[in-house]
């Protein structure tokens, strides 16, 4: 258990993996992994989708065997592949923070194309030979007094809807995935909420609600990562924008599946508050 206490505490958010680098000597790929230091504690909340993360943690001189916790936002490749690597720097039995639905059969199907797994690619007794001590569960988890993982996340809106070109496999069909395993990270700090997303394949303003009723923390300081507005209309992007004025954040550094209209918009929309959160970025809040 790290500090009680988020007040006067640094918290520094950096970025191993995503789709851009920040700087040359980083690895880019598409997928995402993040380390908070918060609190007294490490959480890695995904490892990317194959070595970047561990090679972008050696170029940046980051020891991975201080990790406290990994968590997994969700069961999809590009955020979990990377998870071997990551386990070979840390040499020591590390508690894996995730929902059960992680080892479901995932697949895609976009429009045109053919069916493709994007599951983990990588078997629960790999991982565990590793040293992965996974804790499997539907409900929050508090890491520390101030750092809690979502848990589920329920969809309270209309217009933040699963992408419709996400399945999983159930005896041998697909169906539509409910993406139950998707979660984000939550810190109090004295600022404010800091949310750290993974994908947001649950919306991210459903995030945001969701974390605010978890924690009791009205404030939204700061939000991070992965928003999913990659294939979002233009109305749903604008009603996002709108909730996040309404709730007032203050900096948002968007990755990965954000898509780049969208980050278009938002850059406009939110000026200085804004940022592109690449892999090799260091996020002192």
């Amino acid at each position: 258990m790290g500090s009680s206490d988020s007040q006067g505490t640094s918290i520094q958010i950096i970025t191993l993996s995503e789709n851009t680098a920040a700087r040359a000597g980083i690895v880019a790929e598409w997928g995402f992994s993040v380390l908070i230091d918060a609190c007294g504690c490490r959480v890695l909340l995904d490892t990317g989708q194959t070595f970047s993360a561990a090679y972008n943690a050696i170029e940046l001189g980051i020891d991975l065997s201080r990790v406290d916790k990994i968590v997994f936002s969700h069961g999809h490749y590009d955020h979990t592949g990377g998870l071997l690597h990551i386990l070979k720097l840390i040499n020591k039995e590390v508690e894996v923070i995730a929902h059960p639905d992680i080892w479901s059969d995932k697949y895609i199907k976009p429009p045109r194309e053919q069916v493709r797994y994007i599951g983990i690619p990588f078997s629960r007794q790999a991982a565990e030979a590793a040293h992965a001590v996974f804790k499997l569960t539907k409900k929050p988890v508090w890491i520390t007094q101030n750092v809690v993982t979502s848990g589920e996340i329920p969809i309270t809106n209309e217009y933040e809807k699963i992408d419709s070109a996400l399945y999983v496999k159930k005896s041998g069909q697909l169906e539509p995935d409910p993406l139950w395993d998707d979660q984000a990270v939550f810190i109090k700090s004295d600022k404010g909420l800091i949310i750290v997303l993974g994908c947001a394949h649950r919306g991210i303003i459903n995030t945001i609600r969701h974390a605010q009723d978890l924690t009791g923390v009205e404030r939204i300081y700061a939000v991070i990562g992965g928003t999913h507005l990659i294939s979002a209309s233009r109305q749903r992007i604008e009603l996002t924008v709108a909730e996040l004025k309404k709730v007032g954040v203050q900096k948002l550094g968007v990755s990965h599946c954000t898509g780049l209209p969208a980050a278009a918009v938002l850059a406009h929309r939110f000026g200085d508050a804004f940022f592109f959160n690449n892999a090799g970025a260091r996020i002192e809040l």
